[in-house]
Protein backbone atom coordinates (compact mmCIF):
# COMPACT_ATOMS: atom_id res chain seq x y z
CA UNK A 1 0.00 0.00 0.00
CA UNK A 2 3.21 2.09 0.81
CA UNK A 3 3.99 1.05 -2.25
CA UNK A 4 1.13 2.03 -4.17
CA UNK A 5 0.35 5.09 -2.63
CA UNK A 6 3.91 6.94 -3.17
CA UNK A 7 4.99 5.29 -7.00
CA UNK A 8 1.52 4.33 -7.79
CA UNK A 9 2.87 0.87 -8.53
CA UNK A 10 -1.03 -0.46 -9.07
CA UNK A 11 -1.80 2.02 -11.01
CA UNK A 12 -1.88 -0.03 -14.52
CA UNK A 13 -3.82 -2.69 -12.31
CA UNK A 14 -6.29 -0.23 -11.08
CA UNK A 15 -6.98 0.71 -14.63
CA UNK A 16 -7.25 -2.65 -16.38
CA UNK A 17 -9.82 -3.48 -13.37
CA UNK A 18 -11.21 -0.73 -14.00
CA UNK A 19 -12.14 -1.33 -17.37
CA UNK A 20 -12.78 -4.85 -16.90
CA UNK A 21 -15.76 -3.89 -14.60
CA UNK A 22 -17.11 -0.75 -16.34
CA UNK A 23 -19.83 -2.99 -18.87
CA UNK A 24 -21.07 -4.54 -14.89
CA UNK A 25 -20.98 -1.34 -13.32
CA UNK A 26 -23.29 0.01 -16.27
CA UNK A 27 -25.17 -3.28 -16.17
CA UNK A 28 -25.70 -2.90 -12.73
CA UNK A 29 -27.13 0.68 -13.00
CA UNK A 30 -29.18 0.21 -16.27
CA UNK A 31 -32.26 -0.36 -14.51
CA UNK A 32 -31.83 2.61 -12.17
CA UNK A 33 -31.20 4.66 -15.80
CA UNK A 34 -33.69 3.02 -17.58
CA UNK A 35 -36.66 4.02 -15.06
CA UNK A 36 -35.55 7.18 -15.39
CA UNK A 37 -35.45 7.82 -18.73
CA UNK A 38 -39.03 6.33 -18.81
CA UNK A 39 -40.20 8.78 -16.22
CA UNK A 40 -38.55 12.04 -18.13
CA UNK A 41 -40.03 10.76 -21.01
CA UNK A 42 -43.59 9.83 -20.10
CA UNK A 43 -43.53 13.00 -18.42
CA UNK A 44 -42.70 15.09 -21.55
CA UNK A 45 -45.19 13.24 -23.66
CA UNK A 46 -47.99 14.23 -20.95
CA UNK A 47 -46.44 17.84 -20.60
CA UNK A 48 -46.25 17.90 -24.95
CA UNK A 49 -50.04 16.52 -24.85
CA UNK A 50 -51.70 19.00 -22.79
CA UNK A 51 -49.82 21.84 -24.35
CA UNK A 52 -50.80 20.39 -27.39
CA UNK A 53 -54.43 20.11 -26.53
CA UNK A 54 -54.39 23.37 -24.69
CA UNK A 55 -52.60 25.40 -28.10
CA UNK A 56 -55.41 23.13 -30.17
CA UNK A 57 -58.23 25.01 -28.00
CA UNK A 58 -56.67 28.20 -27.93
CA UNK A 59 -56.32 28.35 -32.15
CA UNK A 60 -60.33 26.66 -32.25
CA UNK A 61 -60.78 29.93 -30.18
CA UNK A 62 -58.42 32.38 -32.15
CA UNK A 63 -60.15 30.76 -35.41
CA UNK A 64 -63.70 31.70 -34.09
CA UNK A 65 -62.51 35.24 -33.34
CA UNK A 66 -61.01 35.93 -36.90
CA UNK A 67 -64.13 34.29 -38.47
CA UNK A 68 -66.16 37.24 -36.33
CA UNK A 69 -63.79 39.85 -37.34
CA UNK A 70 -63.98 38.55 -40.85
CA UNK A 71 -67.89 39.38 -40.61
CA UNK A 72 -67.42 42.63 -38.67
CA UNK A 73 -64.90 44.40 -41.96
CA UNK A 74 -67.52 42.63 -44.46
CA UNK A 75 -70.50 44.26 -42.67
CA UNK A 76 -68.39 47.32 -42.37
CA UNK A 77 -67.29 47.45 -45.97
CA UNK A 78 -71.33 46.84 -47.05
CA UNK A 79 -71.86 49.74 -44.38
CA UNK A 80 -69.38 52.15 -45.95
CA UNK A 81 -70.65 51.55 -49.34
CA UNK A 82 -73.99 52.18 -48.47
CA UNK A 83 -73.05 55.49 -47.05
CA UNK A 84 -71.38 56.21 -49.91
CA UNK A 85 -74.46 55.74 -52.00
CA UNK A 86 -76.71 57.45 -49.63
CA UNK A 87 -74.15 60.39 -50.51
CA UNK A 88 -74.50 59.82 -54.59
CA UNK A 89 -78.07 59.45 -53.89
CA UNK A 90 -79.03 62.66 -52.35
CA UNK A 91 -82.75 61.92 -51.58
CA UNK A 92 -83.44 60.92 -47.92
CA UNK A 93 -82.39 57.05 -46.96
CA UNK A 94 -83.64 54.31 -44.01
CA UNK A 95 -81.20 51.59 -43.89
CA UNK A 96 -82.47 48.27 -43.46
CA UNK A 97 -81.69 44.64 -43.38
CA UNK A 98 -83.10 41.64 -44.94
CA UNK A 99 -85.02 39.31 -42.67
CA UNK A 100 -85.99 36.34 -44.83
CA UNK A 101 -86.00 35.79 -48.95
CA UNK A 102 -88.75 33.90 -50.54
CA UNK A 103 -87.88 30.51 -51.00
CA UNK A 104 -90.59 30.37 -54.15
CA UNK A 105 -88.65 29.25 -57.15
CA UNK A 106 -91.52 31.75 -59.11
CA UNK A 107 -91.01 34.47 -56.78
CA UNK A 108 -88.42 36.66 -56.36
CA UNK A 109 -88.73 38.93 -52.95
CA UNK A 110 -87.45 39.35 -49.66
CA UNK A 111 -89.06 40.92 -46.36
CA UNK A 112 -86.87 43.65 -44.21
CA UNK A 113 -87.51 44.85 -40.83
CA UNK A 114 -88.81 47.88 -41.73
CA UNK A 115 -92.50 48.99 -41.93
CA UNK A 116 -95.21 51.82 -41.89
CA UNK A 117 -93.54 52.99 -38.05
CA UNK A 118 -90.44 53.85 -39.67
CA UNK A 119 -92.40 55.63 -42.78
CA UNK A 120 -91.82 52.91 -45.19
CA UNK A 121 -95.01 52.64 -47.78
CA UNK A 122 -95.86 50.35 -50.71
CA UNK A 123 -94.10 51.00 -53.92
CA UNK A 124 -91.14 52.70 -52.18
CA UNK A 125 -87.98 52.13 -54.26
CA UNK A 126 -85.22 49.89 -52.58
CA UNK A 127 -81.64 49.73 -53.97
CA UNK A 128 -78.13 48.16 -52.19
CA UNK A 129 -75.00 50.02 -52.19
CA UNK A 130 -74.63 49.74 -56.01
CA UNK A 131 -77.67 49.75 -57.92
CA UNK A 132 -81.80 49.41 -57.74
CA UNK A 133 -83.45 46.14 -56.28
CA UNK A 134 -86.74 47.00 -56.28
CA UNK A 135 -89.96 48.07 -54.29
CA UNK A 136 -91.44 47.74 -51.23
CA UNK A 137 -95.07 45.51 -52.62
CA UNK A 138 -96.66 44.85 -48.66
CA UNK A 139 -96.25 47.13 -45.68
CA UNK A 140 -96.59 45.77 -41.77
CA UNK A 141 -95.98 47.77 -38.95
CA UNK A 142 -92.38 46.13 -38.59
CA UNK A 143 -92.06 44.87 -41.49
CA UNK A 144 -92.34 45.12 -45.45
CA UNK A 145 -92.06 43.03 -48.67
CA UNK A 146 -89.63 43.53 -50.87
CA UNK A 147 -90.65 42.51 -54.94
CA UNK A 148 -87.25 42.41 -56.81
CA UNK A 149 -86.60 43.57 -60.39
CA UNK A 150 -86.14 39.95 -61.53
CA UNK A 151 -89.90 39.05 -60.33
CA UNK A 152 -91.71 37.48 -62.75
CA UNK A 153 -94.37 40.00 -62.10
CA UNK A 154 -91.97 42.79 -62.15
CA UNK A 155 -91.29 45.72 -64.73
CA UNK A 156 -89.39 49.00 -64.50
CA UNK A 157 -89.49 51.39 -66.87
CA UNK A 158 -85.51 52.39 -67.88
CA UNK A 159 -83.62 54.16 -70.35
CA UNK A 160 -79.88 53.40 -72.59
CA UNK A 161 -77.60 55.69 -70.44
CA UNK A 162 -75.58 56.51 -73.57
CA UNK A 163 -78.44 57.48 -75.85
CA UNK A 164 -80.93 58.11 -73.57
CA UNK A 165 -83.06 55.33 -75.57
CA UNK A 166 -86.45 54.50 -73.33
CA UNK A 167 -87.73 51.05 -72.80
CA UNK A 168 -89.24 48.81 -69.87
CA UNK A 169 -87.19 46.12 -68.04
CA UNK A 170 -89.17 43.28 -67.36
CA UNK A 171 -87.81 40.81 -64.91
CA UNK A 172 -87.82 36.99 -65.55
CA UNK A 173 -87.72 34.96 -62.13
CA UNK A 174 -83.98 34.46 -62.52
CA UNK A 175 -82.31 36.37 -59.97
CA UNK A 176 -79.60 37.04 -62.77
CA UNK A 177 -81.81 38.03 -65.55
CA UNK A 178 -84.05 40.93 -67.08
CA UNK A 179 -85.47 41.12 -70.43
CA UNK A 180 -85.91 44.23 -72.58
CA UNK A 181 -89.04 42.44 -74.60
CA UNK A 182 -90.08 46.06 -76.33
CA UNK A 183 -87.38 47.33 -78.11
CA UNK A 184 -87.65 47.58 -82.23
CA UNK A 185 -84.99 45.13 -84.15
CA UNK A 186 -83.18 48.32 -85.38
CA UNK A 187 -82.83 49.89 -81.88
CA UNK A 188 -79.42 51.36 -81.29
CA UNK A 189 -79.09 49.81 -78.11
CA UNK A 190 -75.02 47.09 -77.78
CA UNK A 191 -73.41 45.22 -75.50
CA UNK A 192 -72.31 46.94 -71.90
CA UNK A 193 -75.03 48.93 -72.20
CA UNK A 194 -75.73 50.70 -68.61
CA UNK A 195 -79.81 50.94 -68.37
CA UNK A 196 -81.06 53.34 -65.39
CA UNK A 197 -84.31 54.60 -64.60
CA UNK A 198 -85.82 56.86 -66.64
CA UNK A 199 -88.33 58.17 -64.06
CA UNK A 200 -91.62 57.43 -66.12
CA UNK A 201 -94.70 56.22 -63.90
CA UNK A 202 -93.52 58.47 -60.80
CA UNK A 203 -92.06 55.85 -59.02
CA UNK A 204 -88.58 55.55 -59.48
CA UNK A 205 -86.31 58.86 -59.66
CA UNK A 206 -84.27 59.36 -62.80
CA UNK A 207 -81.20 58.15 -62.94
CA UNK A 208 -80.90 55.26 -61.00
CA UNK A 209 -78.65 52.30 -62.43
CA UNK A 210 -80.62 49.30 -62.99
CA UNK A 211 -78.86 46.68 -65.17
CA UNK A 212 -76.32 46.06 -67.99
CA UNK A 213 -76.55 44.94 -71.25
CA UNK A 214 -75.27 41.20 -71.80
CA UNK A 215 -77.21 39.83 -74.86
CA UNK A 216 -78.21 41.67 -78.06
CA UNK A 217 -79.86 39.15 -80.96
CA UNK A 218 -81.35 40.68 -83.94
CA UNK A 219 -83.51 38.61 -85.70
CA UNK A 220 -84.45 39.37 -89.36
CA UNK A 221 -88.27 39.36 -89.50
CA UNK A 222 -88.68 39.96 -86.10
CA UNK A 223 -90.53 43.36 -84.99
CA UNK A 224 -88.22 43.57 -82.00
CA UNK A 225 -84.83 42.52 -80.72
CA UNK A 226 -84.18 39.91 -77.86
CA UNK A 227 -82.51 41.55 -75.34
CA UNK A 228 -81.29 40.48 -72.05
CA UNK A 229 -79.52 42.41 -69.00
CA UNK A 230 -77.65 41.19 -65.94
CA UNK A 231 -78.84 43.53 -63.03
CA UNK A 232 -76.06 45.86 -61.47
CA UNK A 233 -77.17 45.02 -57.80
CA UNK A 234 -76.27 42.29 -55.68
CA UNK A 235 -79.72 40.44 -55.89
CA UNK A 236 -78.54 37.19 -54.29
CA UNK A 237 -75.79 38.65 -51.71
CA UNK A 238 -76.73 42.07 -50.50
CA UNK A 239 -77.95 41.60 -46.39
CA UNK A 240 -78.40 45.69 -46.10
CA UNK A 241 -80.44 47.96 -48.51
CA UNK A 242 -81.27 51.57 -48.51
CA UNK A 243 -85.50 52.91 -48.27
CA UNK A 244 -85.35 56.23 -50.52
CA UNK A 245 -87.77 58.28 -50.02
CA UNK A 246 -87.71 61.46 -53.14
CA UNK A 247 -87.28 64.99 -52.37
CA UNK A 248 -91.16 65.35 -52.90
CA UNK A 249 -91.99 62.46 -49.89
CA UNK A 250 -91.31 62.83 -46.59
CA UNK A 251 -91.01 59.67 -44.91
CA UNK A 252 -94.27 59.01 -41.88
CA UNK A 253 -93.68 60.36 -38.68
CA UNK A 254 -92.38 57.71 -36.75
CA UNK A 255 -94.91 55.51 -34.56
CA UNK A 256 -97.95 56.30 -36.66
CA UNK A 257 -98.99 54.56 -40.05
CA UNK A 258 -100.09 57.53 -41.87
CA UNK A 259 -98.24 59.63 -44.61
CA UNK A 260 -97.71 63.25 -43.35
CA UNK A 261 -100.19 65.43 -44.82
CA UNK A 262 -99.61 66.83 -48.65
CA UNK A 263 -97.63 63.62 -49.61
CA UNK A 264 -98.66 62.33 -52.39
CA UNK A 265 -99.76 58.13 -53.10
CA UNK A 266 -96.87 56.41 -55.36
CA UNK A 267 -97.89 56.64 -58.98
CA UNK A 268 -98.55 53.17 -60.63
CA UNK A 269 -95.75 51.36 -62.33
CA UNK A 270 -96.97 51.07 -66.37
Amino acid sequence: MVADHRYEALANLRSVLSTITYPLQLLAEAPVTLFRWAESNLAGRETLRAENARLHQENLLLQGRLQKLAALESENTRLRGLLESSFKVGDRLLVAELMAVDLDPYKQQVLINRGSTSGVYEGQPVLDADAVMGQVSQVSPFTSTVVLITDASHALPVQVNRNGLRTIAVGTGRVNALELPHLPNNADIELGDLLVTSGLGGRFPPGYPVAQVTSVDHQPGRPFAEVLATPTAHLDRTREVLLVWTLDRAPKPEGTGQAPSGAAEPAKEP
